[in-house]
């Protein structure tokens, strides 16, 4: 195990004491729920090898500090979108494997071939073009490089036919490839929906190919494919969205810790009469005498503006003291303004702090109300909040 220490904000980013004091939000990253998480999924995959996916800065929490807190917890595969991001889990991670997802990204040039040879970053092939410029490159090489490739089941995205499958398997027991096929996966489109017909075809259709490439190493199963059964866990499960707190089985509740918390605090308070217009557009007027409280945060710190409220239709909650107060009116770019009338006085003041999604206010909750999914939440999240590692 290696003994590289868990991160602490100063791994991240300096900030002077001054900053809490001036912060408009916060986003709390709690790095011990995240460790859990990642033990609490490495368990459910068995014999499974269970990797950890840092795609988008972490799901928004920070690649850097998600990535020493995976590896301290046991993980030794990750999983990233794009070259870059596997070039900076690269410098925190120098004995990881690294796939890269969206496979040959970039211009199809040795240059590019290069960096991720220079990066020791596997690609995970999803077309017949990068199979042979992955080959190609390798062939100069003076040793194999490593990648995987995608094999598409029901998705119809990346990923390579079932007769593309049975093709190689032939070719390569003739002339095998000048690469290192460390792995083949596929991708559940709906695993998240436990019942669905779709789940089964998926993993039949897998299973197929699988057996092509006998002693490869097989991964088929995200965040809810684990939750589907040893079936589908095959040598290696790629959790992303669990580990991060989110759910796993639409319409349930994640049976994931927390992991981020977005508070932001409450400029002012206002007297607002019964039958004024509320925010931009007028969408929403008072229908009673309402105490109205604006807070320091908006669409460009990543909280939706779908989330917004009108006279039709309810919007985000968020929590302020333990009271749960309703978004009123359209959420903009700097600012929220949530209804705090029912809120005792005195426990909606000035400076007080209002949880956007946290421990009191369910991120996935927060998600429905803005007519989205948790992943999009978390992957965007500005960078205007004081970010706290504890």
């Amino acid at each position: 195990m290696n003994d590289r220490p868990m991160p602490t904000p100063s791994h991240i980013t300096h900030f002077a004491p001054s900053d809490s004091h001036t912060a408009g939000s916060l986003l709390t990253i709690d790095l011990t729920a995240l460790a859990d998480n990642y033990r609490q999924m490495a368990e459910r995959t068995g014999s499974a090898e269970c990797a950890a996916v840092i795609k988008a800065d972490a799901y928004g929490t920070g690649l850097e500090a998600a990535a020493d807190c995976f590896w301290q917890a046991g993980c030794r595969t990750f999983f990233v979108a794009h070259p870059q991001e596997g070039a900076k889990a690269r410098k925190r991670l120098p004995e990881a494997v690294i796939y890269v997802l969206n496979g040959l990204v970039g211009d199809d040039s040795d240059d590019c071939m290069t960096y991720y040879r220079d990066y020791n970053l596997r690609p995970v092939l999803g077309c017949l073009a990068e199979l042979e410029i992955w080959q190609a490159f390798c062939a100069k090489n003076v040793k194999p490089l490593s990648c995987a490739i995608h094999f598409d089941t029901g998705m119809n995205r990346l990923g390579l036919s079932h007769q593309d499958a049975v093709e190689l398997s032939k070719r390569w027991k003739e002339t095998p490839p000048s690469f290192d096929l460390s792995l083949i996966i596929s991708h559940l489109a709906c695993a998240d929906e436990p019942d669905h017909s779709q789940n089964r075809d998926q993993l039949k259709r897998f299973s197929d190919i699988r057996s092509l490439f006998p002693g490869v190493n097989a991964s088929l199963a995200n965040s809810s494919g684990v939750f589907l059964g040893p079936d589908y866990h095959f040598d290696l499960c790629r959790p992303g969205i669990a580990l991060y707190g989110g759910a796993v089985v639409d319409g349930k509740p994640s049976p994931m810790q927390v992991v981020a918390t977005l508070q932001s605090r409450i400029l002012a308070t206002r007297d607002v009469a019964e039958g004024q217009p509320v925010s931009y557009g007028a969408t929403q007027t008072t229908k009673r005498q309402s105490r109205l409280a604006i807070l320091c945060v908006g669409y460009a710190d990543g909280f939706l503006r779908t989330g917004s409220s009108n006279d039709t239709r309810a919007g985000a909650i968020v929590s302020i003291n333990g009271h749960n107060a309703p978004v009123i009116g359209r959420i903009t770019m700097d600012l929220i303004i949530v209804d705090v009338t029912d809120i005792p006085e005195d426990k909606a003041q000035r400076g007080d702090w209002a949880e956007l999604f946290g421990s009191k206010i369910a991120i996935d909750d927060v998600a429905k109300a803005a007519n989205t999914i948790s992943y999009e939440l978390l992957t965007s999240l500005g960078l205007r909040a004081l970010r706290r590692y504890q």
